[in-house]
């Protein structure tokens, strides 16, 4: 549904987006993150038809969009941090202008309906948009980027200042819109896209440095894995036994207690498998086990390292460069 090769973006001697390339099929939540000044938002506004590029193909469904731009907006919705509303305008009256602003040719009234009750906003859409709570109004921002029933929806920030319950709600109605709709989603906060991607795409220094399912990111980070153990054994004895273990890297204690049991996050070292050998220290010490299982690297881990190792080898790079 989406191609980018070979993306380039340069102001003077600087590059926002430098080579980049990826491929985002029908019916895919993919998340794009990066940190500030990564590239995200100079890509998103190339996606979106807003920004030139200095150099590379985009297309939306099968049209370039640098070359016949408007024939591929028709293909795109978009939701900027800043939802384009006008707030003197009922809902109603809003989701109208932009259905004639699109030169939409669905059934008017049932087109808008449906909207309405997909975003969940039926009940406020005679209300003046003004007078709406922070999340009514990302739910209107949401009703008007799906006018005309694009097969790609482009979220920036869609959560940024609400509360805990719009938050939650926001992203529900996110992965409802993945069932028909390919759904790129930019967000600072890495929880949202875990919970709400099955894809995500890093970028730093306008660079892709990652393109993974979000299950499979770690895996590419390296072959440790960290363990959590509920065991019950004495606390100072049981830190130093597997501290002692030639094939842990790390282990510490938890707060998590239940009755005279601890529980210990241990990491293997890289590519030692560490399940046999806990258990023969809790056996020769007659420590109970009463809970070992793997634990998944969380995505803020994952972020970091990709981060640090892709500045690791830029810095290498230019050392090199600078040798020769």
């Amino acid at each position: 549904m989406i191609k980018v090769a070979s993306l380039t973006k340069r102001y003077g001697s600087n590059f926002a987006l430098d080579n980049a390339s990826f491929e985002i099929g029908g019916k895919e939540i993919v998340g794009l993150l990066g940190p500030n000044g990564a590239g995200k938002s100079t890509t998103m506004n190339i996606l979106t038809g807003y920004l030139s590029a200095t150099s590379g193909e985009v297309s939306v469904g099968g049209i370039d969009i640098l070359k016949n731009p408007i024939e591929a907006k028709k293909n795109i919705g978009y939701l900027p941090e800043q939802p384009p509303l006008y707030q003197e305008m009922t809902v109603v009256e809003y989701l109208n202008f932009v259905y004639d602003l699109k030169k939409c040719k669905l059934d008017r009234h049932a087109h808008i309906d449906e909207i309405c009750e997909v975003v969940k906003i039926s009940d406020v859409k005679n209300r003046i948009i003004g007078h709406l709570s922070k999340g009514y109004k990302q739910r209107v921002g949401i009703a008007q980027a799906l006018i005309n029933d694009p097969p790609v929806l482009i979220f920036d920030e869609p959560t940024v200042g609400l509360d805990p319950k719009q938050i939650i709600e926001i992203r529900n109605l996110i992965r409802t819109l993945g069932a028909k709709h390919t759904v790129i989603l930019s967000t600072h906060i890495l929880s949202e896209v875990q919970s709400v991607c099955e894809r995500i795409i890093i970028i730093n220094k306008g660079k892709i440095i990652a393109d993974k399912k979000t299950d499979e990111l770690s895996r590419d980070i390296d072959d440790s894995v960290k363990y959590r153990l509920k065991v019950c054994a004495p606390k100072t004895e049981a830190i130093a036994a597997f501290r002692a273990n030639a094939g842990i890297a790390a282990c510490e204690l938890l707060p998590d207690r239940d009755g005279d049991s601890i529980t210990l996050s241990l990491e293997n070292k890289r590519g030692i498998d560490i399940r046999k050998s806990v258990y023969y220290v809790c056996s020769q010490n007659n420590w109970p086990i009463l809970e070992f299982s793997p634990v998944g690297m969380e995505l803020e881990d994952i972020f970091i390292r990709l981060i640090d190792r892709g500045e690791g080898g830029n810095d290498k790079k230019k050392k090199a460069r600078a040798r020769g």
